[in-house]
């Protein structure tokens, strides 16, 4: 996500990229790029609507539009 690949100069970014691939399964390989688009959109979809999140008081994105 950076010029020279640091992880470290975007850690909000590489924080969000783990918790795709780690909590929505999205480390595996697809079969093609519609695939892969599809498992993006649906990880996407409950990382805002379904997971709770520390930082919106254990709510969802969406339900705390305006603390996230």
């Amino acid at each position: 996500m950076t010029q020279d690949g640091n992880p470290y100069d975007n850690a909000i970014a590489e924080r969000v990229n783990g918790i795709l691939k780690v909590e929505f399964d999205l480390y595996q390989t697809f079969g093609n790029f519609n695939e892969a688009i599809i498992a993006v959109d649906m990880a996407i979809a409950k990382y805002n609507n379904i997971r709770p999140h520390f930082s919106c008081e254990l709510q969802t994105p969406q339900q705390n539009i305006t603390l996230c």
